[in-house]
């Protein structure tokens, strides 16, 4: 005899999946370190950085971050951008979205910077998009 199971509108709950363990800020590259804390020091809000290394081959990492309004967005991309080139002699490739500063992307090759203004980090929602990236544990000194 066939044995019957019983839907339900409340599903059994799947099994927690291990996720990898997060990358350590003392593990990440002096330039990526650089950057984080240059976001910091202009009070960039909602910082994350995702670790891509074993999802994608185009970038090492993503760092993202918010500004309240469009000049802090451009702060913060100059603070980056100014402090990199001083201390690591290191310019970006490409830089997409500076005058509108709604979506600010800096490429520097084995890292990516996305800044973002409030409404367009909502609508993109790049942690989501990019959900399965490993997580960098940031500082909570930052």
């Amino acid at each position: 005899m066939e044995e019957i199971k019983e839907k339900s509108l409340h599903p059994p709950k799947p099994q927690t999946v291990a996720t990898a363990p997060k990358t350590q800020f003392s593990d990440l590259d002096p330039d990526v370190q650089l950057a984080i804390r240059c976001a910091a020091d202009k009070k960039a809000s909602d910082m994350v950085a995702l670790d891509l290394r074993q999802i994608a081959s185009f970038a090492e990492y993503f760092i993202i971050a918010s500004g309240a309004n469009q000049r802090q967005v451009q702060a913060i991309s100059d603070e980056i951008n100014e402090q990199l080139k001083k201390q690591l002699g290191t310019r970006p490739v490409r830089v997409e979205g500076y005058n509108s500063a709604e979506w600010l992307l800096m490429d520097y090759g084995d890292f990516i910077v996305h800044i973002f203004n409030k409404e367009a980090r909502d609508f993109y929602d790049l942690e989501r998009l990019w959900r399965d990236a490993g997580k960098v544990a940031l500082p909570e000194n930052l």
